[in-house]
């Protein structure tokens, strides 16, 4: 959706700062002053930084965001290159693996030559156990909700299939629904089974050509070749945040305690300092996916859809502490009661909350725009800022969109999700304790 700069202010409340009449939104959000930005992120920039790492990853995103929407006018449809830092990344990612390999390695020698001594075959089945946790995995069928195969949903399938034939790759072998503001792909399994994580408090707030977009972002990361989305990397990645946290140091109430602090202080840091590098390394590349899986759901669902979907995505918090207060609210009463709340609250979950997100105003959308920019907000702490990404979008080649959602469709894909809604409805309901 395209919002109108020239928001609503009301004549009673004027802005501490400036003077100027204050933006007139509902009391269900903050009210500002869109002169001088008085109150616009009233959570302040460091409200959505939870952590060192997640800290770092930020501002790197917010870096390297910026840099590659002044960049990237032209280039969006191109495939990723390997340049010299993804090359670095994928040796450094080796370099991890072979560490696990030789912990492996070193603990069977010690098992099999030490065997006539006590310590030895001791440490050398510590270090086959950390080996053992370290080592890449196959990631397995995620079991978040309801999974659907072909045959389960054909039109839904049908529809995937379209989207992934504009966007130049293959369709998924199961579609799992869930309950988040979220959407993902990623493979499973040896043979490396595609699979699409469809998150219904997005999926449902979103407006037809929105949704094909959504598909097509996601989509488009298997057809760009998304660094991040590689097994080598994401296992190395994985290896090394299991090393930072296993590392991690303790408080000293006893001496061993600072003794095991200060005998793993240096592989500690070292252990961060890769992974650090690793993000910096594969970051630049990873967000370029991000523009490219864009422009991926600009071709599929239109250029009007990719943006609407940019503002949906800015609203994502709302709509999960609206779910969160559904929760809370169908689980205060108890007994027979509490059982018919509780079915109530199922039954018409999605339609509040679509009606929820469709009553927010446009300038609380052109507040969190704002809000985007001041923080680098982006969906996680490595994606571009969401601004960034609508801006790339709203000023790139328009694309009318290539898959037809007309109202025949979207009943058949709506009626096959019916059973999967409600069951997500449920779980939504009893997710959260009072």
């Amino acid at each position: 959706m395209e919002h109108d700069l020239a928001v609503q202010v009301t004549e009673r409340q004027m802005c501490p700062e400036c003077g100027h009449a204050l933006v007139a939104g509902d009391e269900r959000f903050p009210r500002w002053c869109a002169a001088c930005d008085w109150n616009v992120d009233g959570a302040g920039p460091d409200a959505a930084e939870p952590g060192r790492l997640a800290a770092a990853r930020r501002r790197l995103a917010r870096r390297h965001g910026e840099e590659l929407a002044a960049a990237m006018s032209g280039e969006a449809t191109n495939r990723p290159r390997r340049d010299a830092a993804s090359l670095l990344a994928l040796g450094l990612a080796l370099l991890v693996h072979g560490v696990t390999l030789a912990l492996a390695v070193a603990g069977l020698l010690l098992v099999v030559l030490g065997w006539e001594t006590v310590v030895q075959p001791i440490g050398g089945v510590a270090l086959i156990v950390v080996a053992f946790v370290l080592r890449p995995r196959m990631y397995r069928m995620p079991q978040d909700g309801p999974v659907l195969y072909r045959a389960d949903a054909p039109r839904l399938f049908e529809l995937i299939d379209d989207v992934a034939t504009v966007t130049g790759t293959a369709g998924v072998h199961a579609v799992v629904i869930g309950g988040d503001v979220n959407a993902a792909v990623t493979a499973y399994g040896w043979r490396r089974r595609r699979v699409l994580y469809l998150g219904l408090g997005l999926w449902e707030v979103l407006a037809p050509r929105e949704r094909i977009a959504l598909l097509g972002h996601e989509l488009g990361h298997f057809a760009h070749g998304d660094v991040r989305h590689g097994l080598l990397l994401r296992q190395a990645l994985r290896s090394l945040v299991l090393w930072v946290e296993t590392l991690a140091p303790s408080r000293a109430h006893t001496l061993w305690d600072t003794l095991f602090n200060v005998m793993t202080y240096l592989p500690r840091y070292a252990a961060y300092g890769l992974l650090v590098l690793l993000d910096h390394l594969t970051l630049r590349a990873a967000q370029r996916a991000e523009y490219q899986a864009d422009v991926s759901a600009a071709r599929a669902g239109s250029t009007d859809g990719a943006v609407g979907l940019m503002d949906r995505l800015l609203v994502a918090d709302s709509v999960q502490m609206l779910m969160r207060r559904e929760s809370v609210a169908a689980q205060m009463t108890g007994g027979a009661a509490g059982r018919a709340a509780r079915e109530a609250a199922e039954r018409g979950l999605w339609e509040r909350i679509t009606a929820h997100v469709t009553s927010i105003p446009a300038d609380e959308y052109e507040r969190l725009l704002r809000v985007s920019a001041r923080r680098g907000h982006g969906v996680d702490d490595t994606h571009p800022p969401t601004h960034l990404r609508r801006q790339c979008l709203a000023r790139g080649e328009p694309h009318p969109g290539h898959v037809d959602f007309g109202d025949e469709r979207a009943a058949a894909v709506a009626a096959e999700l019916a059973p999967a809604r409600a069951r997500v409805a449920r779980q939504v309901i009893l997710s959260h304790t009072c």
